[in-house]
């Protein structure tokens, strides 16, 4: 086959576009190189005039533009606005995933009182709304919903108000990163302190929009490099004649990179809270039940006791969980052998981390792995 001609509609002027394309990149160098057109562009820029004459062999595009199913090339959309577009496979980020990790970063900090806001009517800010909610709804914790709507200043003070009428302490999913920094503003606008009275949790993870915050923002960290690799592979083998899935392929966020606006432990209990921060900054070391009781001053069953009541599991189950976490972000994201892995987070056997892993998931390492890409 001779060397095809791509063209990247992928926007550059934003980190998750840059990651699509570093993402494609990495195909082409395992792969084999194509001759591929791209302009500087931003996301939702027109597409250029000569796209519906252009005589090439294939497309990766982050346009909704229904022009381009109209071109018959072979086409690859990486757009999250809408699910599906006739013609056009879809790579995809899982939104419900992100809702899900979101809204269960904020539930292990201990907050009982969760809440979302975000773009009513737009899909994926539904998606990441619906997992969010599944998560509260499974823990059994109260969830609020605010719909963003109207200009800035009004806007500012609804929200302002309808925070003020939540109970505290409230972990707030904002459906991006944008909505997160507005959340901050309302918070401030209204004199609640941020993390202590409201946590806060975005999504995109633009760490320059995350750290010009005040305070500086956690967000759910999605997997743009995966996303670009997985379009570059499908635009290849529809370039090669293969058939085009029916269904999108969706691509589960990394994790929670956590900043300030979320660094906070709602439990009153002061000696689980300490356990909590302990385990948390040293689950990924080999760390075991008897370390964490050489920092509080309790007996095994009366930590565990504290922990079921508090959190409904265990310390060692909280270790465990942690990093089964770190497990499957290390599966999704990486091409890491299940040996490696195991050694990494100190499970010494893979056998006994499959075990682990299949418990926990209901799927092997391997499964989870093909499943999660």
């Amino acid at each position: 086959m001779a060397r095809p001609h791509v063209a990247l509609i992928v926007e550059s002027s934003i980190a998750y576009g840059r990651g699509l394309l570093r993402g494609i990149a990495r195909f082409l160098r395992e792969r084999g190189p194509w001759s591929i057109f791209l302009e500087q562009r931003e996301l939702g820029a027109a597409l250029p005039d000569w796209i519906g004459r252009w005589k090439g062999d294939g497309v990766i595009t982050r346009s909704d533009d229904p022009r381009l199913a109209r071109t018959g090339l072979p086409t690859v959309g990486l757009f999250d606005r809408v699910e599906r577009r006739a013609g056009i496979p879809m790579i995809l980020n899982d939104n419900r995933a992100v809702g899900r990790v979101a809204a269960q970063h904020l539930l292990d900090r201990g907050l009982r009182h969760l809440a979302y806001t975000g773009v009513r009517g737009e899909h994926w800010s539904e998606l990441r709304l619906s997992g969010a909610g599944e998560v509260a709804r499974s823990a059994k914790v109260t969830f609020a919903v605010h719909p963003s709507r109207g200009r800035w200043e009004a806007e500012q003070e609804r929200l302002r108000k309808w925070i003020a009428s939540l109970p505290k302490p409230l972990g707030l999913v904002a459906a991006n990163d944008v909505h997160g920094q507005r959340a901050l503003d309302a918070c401030r606008r209204g004199g609640f302190a941020v993390p202590e009275e409201v946590a806060v949790v975005g999504a995109d993870d633009d760490r320059e929009l995350c750290e010009l915050s005040d305070p500086p923002l956690s967000s759910v960290a999605f997997n743009p490099e995966r996303a670009g690799y997985e379009a570059a592979a499908l635009l290849d083998r529809l370039m090669r004649g293969g058939r085009a899935p029916e269904e999108p392929a969706l691509i589960a966020p990394l994790g929670v990179s956590t900043r300030q606006s979320t660094d906070v432990l709602a439990i009153a209990d002061p000696y689980v809270a300490k356990a909590l921060h302990f385990i948390r900054r040293n689950a990924l070391e080999g760390i075991h039940v008897g370390s964490v009781l050489r920092e509080v001053p309790l007996s095994r069953r009366a930590l565990e006791h504290r922990f079921r009541k508090l959190l409904g599991r265990t310390p060692k189950a909280e270790i465990q969980r942690l990093r089964i976490e770190r497990v499957k972000t290390l599966l999704s994201s990486t091409d890491l052998p299940i040996r490696r892995i195991s050694d990494q987070l100190g499970f010494h056997q893979p056998s006994y981390l499959s075990s682990l892993f299949r418990k926990a998931t209901g799927q092997s390492p391997a499964a989870f792995r093909r499943t999660s890409r």
